[in-house]
């Protein structure tokens, strides 16, 4: 029985498919992952190995604090719940500074409930009249489960019978009870959920830098000036030496086998040596994306040049072309449509080298966010970061792919708008070729009339 066929048209071999189909895939290219990453988040019984706590606890004889937002192991979540009842149901001693610090628990729930904003829920008064307005019901706070309400209320009547407003000398020595933890089930902390993800991103592109800090502008500006400054600098070197090395055996024979040897050096290890050279700040950072993509971008774009077809040099010496109207004339346009797509190639291969190059002397760009965040596994915030490099390397690289059929439309097939732009762009010089081959057949047909008129010089 053949295969319908639909199915054929989708599967066959070395054969393009239509555009609306590459579109549909492109699409779900993207799409797949995504919806992956939802599945594993928001469907509790995929996976979900971990608690994150939504009311911050602590426990007696530990020095750790569980606040809003950290995550524990979901088979350790009842034991901890468990302490803390327990805690509550024993005979502590108190004093003033805990109960103060009792206090505190529910900032994070007036913060999450647009009450109060980060700078003032350090402020004990609002504190204190929260816990009123909270125990009389004046204000819900549904995030509070039925037992932590319940406690809030024995906490107030403590608190209420000491002073209605908040006085550090008049909070009571009688311990307060603790809120009990709760949670609700979550992934890892090093895989986010994607509205945590898009919500801490925005907020980060959003909000004002603390203590003077840069801005997530600032440093996605810093990013990529270090990118395309190294990428640059690597183009003007390694662009004209890959050529000479593709078109001439002695500089292939003198360059290529130490720039093939010095490749497989790490060149994070020379991050030491650049630093002592160049000294803290930009230039070794540009400096490292260079020398990670040099080696790689000569023996490419000498390889490249190589498969120029050899009987277009041949037709140049055959009419008389010295060597540098050779690189100009043949070699250059001839391998043009390949070199651009080998520097888009390696652009990509620079990027790879940015989180590395920022980490040199002081750390900065956008690879600060991601190490210092990580290092306290903030991965909300380093989510955000990794996801706005790779959309820029993609928008960059797709950009460059349109204006290669803008540019070379000789060279593969391209879309009408790319069609109609290269005809635009290169509208003057075909104006010009077209004037100077009308002069040229002009200048031809003068001296075969000269020709014709010039009288005789052979012998009747």
């Amino acid at each position: 029985m053949s295969r319908p066929r639909i199915f054929s048209d989708w599967f066959r071999i070395r054969k393009d498919l239509s555009p609306g189909r590459k579109s549909l895939l492109t699409v779900f290219s993207f799409c797949l992952p995504a919806a992956l990453w939802c599945i594993v988040s928001y469907v509790p019984f995929i996976w979900h190995p971990d608690v994150k706590i939504t009311v911050a606890a602590s426990r007696e004889g530990s020095s750790t604090v569980l606040t809003a937002g950290d995550h524990l192991p979901k088979d350790y979540f009842p034991k901890y719940v468990n302490d803390v009842r327990e805690e509550n149901a024993s005979e502590r001693e108190g004093s003033k500074r805990k109960n103060q610090k009792l206090l505190r628990q529910i900032s994070p729930l007036v913060i999450e409930a647009g009450w109060l904003d980060e700078r003032d829920a350090q402020n004990d008064k609002e504190i204190y009249l929260f816990w009123r307005d909270i125990a009389t019901g004046k204000r819900e706070l549904p995030a509070l489960n039925d037992e932590n309400m319940e406690i809030v209320r024995k906490n107030w009547e403590i608190l209420a019978s000491s002073s209605p407003v908040f006085e550090y000398k008049s909070l009571p020595e009688e311990p307060l009870l603790k809120l009990v933890p709760q949670g609700k089930p979550a992934n890892p902390s090093y895989l986010p959920a994607p509205d945590e993800v898009i919500e801490t991103g925005w907020s980060l592109f959003t909000r004002p830098p603390r203590n003077d800090g840069a801005t997530m502008g600032e440093r996605y500006r810093s990013s990529l000036g270090i990118i395309f400054r190294g990428f640059l600098w690597a183009c003007l070197i390694g662009v004209p030496i890959g050529i000479l090395c593709g078109t001439y055996s002695f500089f292939s024979t003198l360059l290529e086998p130490f720039t093939d040897f010095f490749r497989y050096m790490p060149a994070p290890t020379f991050s030491t040596l650049l630093v002592a050279v160049l000294a803290a700040g930009d230039s070794p950072k540009i400096a490292l994306v260079l020398i990670g993509t040099l080696p790689h971008m000569i023996l490419m774009i000498s390889k490249t040049t190589r498969l120029l077809d050899p009987a277009l040099l041949e037709a140049a010496q055959t009419l008389g072309a010295k060597p540098r109207q050779m690189i100009g004339s043949v070699v250059l346009p001839g391998i043009a449509p390949n070199l651009y797509n080998d520097l888009r190639i390696l652009l990509g291969w620079a990027w790879t080298w940015l989180v590395i190059a920022e980490l040199i002397g002081v750390k900065s760009g956008l690879t600060e966010v991601i190490e210092t965040q990580g290092r306290f596994r903030n991965f909300d915030q380093v989510f955000p970061v990794i996801i706005l490099i790779g959309i820029t390397g993609f928008v960059t690289d797709q950009i460059l792919a349109w204006f290669h059929g803008v540019l070379f439309p000789w060279a593969g097939t391209s879309g009408r708008i790319s069609r109609a732009v290269a005809s635009f762009v290169t509208w003057p010089i075909r104006t010009v070729a077209s004037a100077a081959n009308e002069r040229i057949m002009q200048d031809e047909l003068a001296r075969e009339a000269r020709r014709k008129l010039r009288p005789s010089t052979e012998s009747p």
